[in-house]
C-alpha cells in the first residue's frame, strides 16, 4: 500500500498489518505512505510483566522497520493482561476458548504502546485501559468463537467487533483497546515532526 507523502514532505511508515489500525489513522485524516509489518519475535520473555512485554515490543518493532532519512515510522504492540498473565493472540481456537473462560465475570487489563522511530530516535507511550466481562456462558463462547473474530486478536477478542455484548464497561481508552490510542498516536507524530491537521512538513 502507498500513497503521496503529505505535502511532498515526511511520509508516514506503519509498521503493522492491522487493518484497524489502519482504520484508526484514518478517523486522524492520515494515510500511511507505505506499510511494512516487522518480522520479530513476540515472545514474552520469562517472568516479564505485561507493561514491560508490551513496551519492549513495540520498541523492536519499530527497531526492526527500515526507513529512509524523509520516513516516520508508526508501531504499536497490543497486550491482554490478567494480573501478571500476557493474553496476547491465541493460537487456535482452543486457546482461544481457554482465553475467553478466563476473561470470563472478571475485570482485565489490555495495554498498548504505541512507538514511533525517525532516524535513530524511537518515541514511545503507553495506555492501559481496564475492561470488564460480563459472565459468559457456554453458548454465548461458543458462539464468539463460531464468528471466527477472535482469530489474530490479543486476548481473543475484539472490542469493536461481536465481542462487545461482552463488556459492559471499560475505563480508559476504547482506541486503545483497538489497538491505537488516538491522542497518544497524535501527540507522538507531533513530536517526531510528522504534521497533522493540515500542518506543513
Amino acid at each position: 500500500m502507498t500513497s503521496l507523502p503529505v505535502d511532498g514532505g515526511l511520509k508516514l511508515i506503519l509498521g503493522s498489518g492491522s487493518p484497524r489500525r489502519l482504520e484508526l489513522l484514518a478517523q486522524m485524516g492520515v494515510t500511511p505512505f507505505a506499510v511494512r509489518p516487522p518480522d520479530i519475535d513476540e515472545d514474552p520473555r520469562r517472568a516479564e510483566l505485561p507493561r514491560d512485554y508490551v513496551k519492549r515490543i513495540a520498541s523492536e518493532k519499530a527497531a526492526a522497520v527500515t526507513c529512509g532519512s524523509d520516513e516516520v515510522v508508526l508501531c504499536a504492540d497490543t497486550t491482554v493482561a490478567i494480573g501478571r498473565r500476557i493474553m496476547g493472540k491465541p493460537a487456535d481456537v482452543a486457546e482461544a476458548a481457554t482465553f475467553l473462560h478466563a476473561l470470563s465475570g472478571r475485570r482485565h487489563k489490555v495495554i498498548t504502546a504505541v512507538s514511533v522511530k525517525r532516524g535513530e530516535r524511537i518515541w514511545l507511550r503507553d495506555v492501559q485501559t481496564t475492561v470488564a466481562f460480563k459472565r459468559l456462558s457456554d453458548v454465548e463462547i461458543n458462539w464468539y468463537l463460531g464468528t471466527g473474530d477472535w482469530q489474530g486478536k490479543a486476548g481473543a477478542y475484539g472490542i469493536q467487533g461481536p465481542a462487545s455484548l461482552f463488556c459492559p464497561w471499560i475505563n480508559g481508552s476504547f482506541h486503545a483497546v483497538m489497538g491505537l490510542p488516538l491522542p497518544e498516536t497524535a501527540a507522538l507524530l507531533g513530536a517526531a515532526g510528522y504534521p497533522l491537521f493540515g500542518e506543513a512538513s
